[in-house]
């Protein structure tokens, strides 16, 4: 795709792919009153249920209750700082569990993300393997991807289809549609219900949900609370483990970044404690770390926007009623913004001449850009640098031959790299003391 808009035309709608930071920022965030909605999904949003969920809300006085939670609890640097303990606590135990099982990376890194995260947003700490809790809202996630895909079913373009019988034909994906229903409504209302029961008790850990209970709600904005705090655990646990994952890429396929910034570390944070997130500020190159992994491995490579209005954008029309798709992906790859951008670098944002910020176009633009963004950036630098002044990370050899990870993806709407190996030891002695004090 080149230019700035590439427009399409797809079972009657007009499909507007953005390609540019320009048109992106002048599209999404300068006309963001008429480009914030969401298109309808009558199977996965209205059917199942995700449209109650952030994510999924149409742009109205209900999502701007929902932005308005997580900017009072999660969307300032200040109002952070109590979770700072939860954060800085599961990167430590994530380095300690990697070293005692270094083969099972991947489920480490969604175990931690999922963990931090529910502690979080519910004050739930997850239990030992096959939590139920955590189980739960994996499965519920898991119908999004799968009521979402093309030829699924018919639902979406023939709506009439939704009130015919289960043994009509075409219409067996009814059957599915109950079970997810259920399934999501079980579990949102499961997180619910055990923040009541803790807070009943006195037993409640400070979350986001059991701090915006203290003022007093109506029980159509306890509801509103309820999902919002959901997601919170959606966002953070589809995402955050495969930036994490990325991390642990990039450092075995570029080993001289990782000593460039464990250097940094040992010199800001020295040997003789732990890196926490009052080292942010001074951890420049880790900063830079942290920003070219949500460059080089844009999890969601695209969101998708309708327009509520007509627009004239460059000559352009974009109709009423048009699906606007920011292409992360290819924003973040063009080699025209980033030079060789399949390699990962961070000091494209270090010094005189940076390479623009991939922040924006990771957690979107304007009244739909990601509310859990803060959140993000901090575990994000917590876990990378609790992992360069701890861990080792070196590539894997296996009869004497060399495993070099390449630069590939998987297939789905996800951007995930393929699974790939790597060796990871203690860096020294004294870290591995300071992980087990």
């Amino acid at each position: 795709m080149t230019g700035p808009i590439i427009t399409l035309r797809a079972l009657g709608k007009e499909l507007i792919f953005v390609n540019t930071f320009k048109a992106a920022k002048d599209l999404l965030e300068k006309q963001s009153a008429i480009t914030a909605n969401r298109p309808r999904f009558l199977v996965c949003g209205e059917l199942v249920g995700w449209d109650n969920t952030t994510p999924f809300l149409q742009y109205g006085d209900k999502y701007r209750k929902h932005r308005k939670i997580f900017n009072q609890h999660i969307g300032t640097k200040s109002n952070l700082v109590i979770f700072h303990p939860t954060i800085e606590a599961e990167a430590k135990q994530f380095a300690c569990n990697v070293l005692r099982i270094p083969d099972d990376l991947g489920a480490q890194c969604r175990r931690t993300i999922v963990s931090c995260v529910l502690q979080i947003s519910h004050g739930y700490t997850i239990k030992g393997g096959g939590d139920p809790f955590e189980g739960m809202a994996h499965r519920a996630i898991g119908s999004i991807a799968k009521s979402l895909t093309p030829g699924y079913c018919l639902m979406d373009w023939l709506p009439i289809l939704r009130y015919m019988p289960e043994w009509f034909p075409g219409c067996g994906f009814h059957k599915d549609v109950k079970q997810w229903r259920n399934m999501v409504s079980d579990t949102v209302n499961m997180q619910h219900e055990f923040v009541l029961e803790q807070l009943a008790k006195g037993d409640a850990v400070p979350s986001l949900f059991s701090h915006a209970l203290q003022g007093g709600l109506t029980p159509e904005d306890e509801d509103i609370l309820k999902w919002a705090s959901f997601a919170v655990y959606l966002g953070g646990s589809e995402t955050t483990p495969y930036i994490l994952l990325a991390f642990f890429r990039a450092m075995t396929m570029y080993p001289e970044v990782q000593k460039k910034a464990q250097t940094e570390v040992d010199t800001i944070v020295g040997n003789d404690r732990l890196p926490t997130m009052q080292d942010r500020d001074a951890l420049l190159y880790v900063n830079a770390i942290c920003m070219e992994i949500l460059r080089w491995n844009v999890v969601a490579p695209i969101t998708v926007h309708t327009s509520t209005q007509d627009i004239l954008y460059e000559g352009c029309l974009i109709p009423k009623g048009s699906i606007i798709l920011p292409n992360m992906w290819f924003i973040l790859s063009d080699p025209e913004t980033y030079p060789d951008p399949e390699r990962f670098d961070p000091e494209r944002f270090l010094g005189e001449h940076q390479q623009p910020d991939p922040r924006e176009a990771c957690f979107g633009w304007g009244r739909r850009a990601c509310p859990g963004e803060r959140l993000a950036e901090s575990m994000i630098f917590i876990y990378v640098a609790m992992a360069l002044a701890t861990l080792e990370v070196s590539r894997y050899i296996e009869n004497g031959v060399e495993y070099v990870p390449r630069y590939e993806f998987e297939e789905g709407f996800l951007r995930r790299f393929k699974p790939f190996k790597c060796k990871i030891t203690p860096r020294s002695k004294k870290a591995e003391d300071l992980l087990q004090g």
